[in-house]
């Protein structure tokens, strides 16, 4: 494809992701590789609303973690993140090495999930911030349409953390993408003793302008990893799983 062809196309692309609604009034993505851009419009959509549970994760530790890595990547480029939520139980030290250090993360705590869903709308709405999350039970789609005009006129991005909500109770969403988290088997890195990184089996439940689709993903410090399933042997003639570098 010629370098007119494939700008051209990138630009109708943007034109459609604004016209639907997604990723703000741009159509701003963060590259998130080829595996998941593949099922997302091109990357994660920014400036608009994205839920994400644990499943079969009583503490919700899974999507937690996987929160907290795409929250360093988009302050990392975008500004600083709000973490709202009641608990106090958030490990600084935990977030920093997923890239939310002090100066990249301002934490707040509300005692009631409607104060939440308030705290959020309004930083939502406030230019220089790059995302906000907020832990909440549930979202209605009143709510969640609230949150996702209030994202589009910042033009942070939004995530709503259910931590253990099971996949097969969740009803309606304004949010541009639905992601259920499960906890997955570390692997020792190679002449290092100890536990390996942090990995999750990741479920893309619903994303506009996308499909659906489940990896295993492994975090590094220079980004994701992600493992399809889907053997080589369906793609290209060979077995065992296809892993892609998740970074950019």
């Amino acid at each position: 494809m010629s370098t007119a062809k494939a700008g051209l196309l990138a630009d109708l692309r943007s034109r459609i992701r604004r016209i639907e609604g997604i990723g703000g009034e741009d159509g701003r993505v963060l590259p998130l590789g080829p595996a998941l851009d593949a099922a997302l419009p091109g990357g994660l959509p920014l400036g608009c609303l994205h839920e994400l549970a644990g499943e079969g994760d009583p503490g919700g530790g899974a999507a937690t973690g996987f929160a907290a890595a795409l929250l360093g990547r988009i302050a990392e480029r975008h500004g600083p993140a709000v973490w709202i939520g009641r608990g106090l139980d958030l490990h600084a030290p935990g977030l920093a090495a997923y890239g939310l250090g002090p100066e990249r993360l301002i934490v707040v705590r509300a005692v009631r999930g409607a104060d939440i869903l308030w705290a959020m709308e309004e930083v939502l709405r406030c230019r220089g911030i790059g995302a906000v999350l907020g832990e909440v039970p549930g979202l209605d789609p009143t709510a969640g349409r609230r949150l996702q005009l209030a994202a589009e006129a910042g033009g942070a991005t939004g995530f709503v953390l259910r931590r253990d909500l099971p996949d097969r109770k969740a009803g309606a969403t304004s949010a541009a993408t639905r992601w259920t988290l499960a906890p997955a088997p570390s692997l020792p890195s190679p002449g290092e003793p100890g536990m390996g990184r942090p990995r999750w089996r990741a479920r893309l439940l619903r994303c506009r302008g996308g499909r659906p689709g489940e990896w295993t993903m492994e975090w590094h410090p220079d980004g994701l990893r992600a493992e399809p399933e889907i053997p080589l042997s369906r793609a290209t003639g060979e077995g065992g799983a296809r892993r892609v570098a998740v970074g950019g």
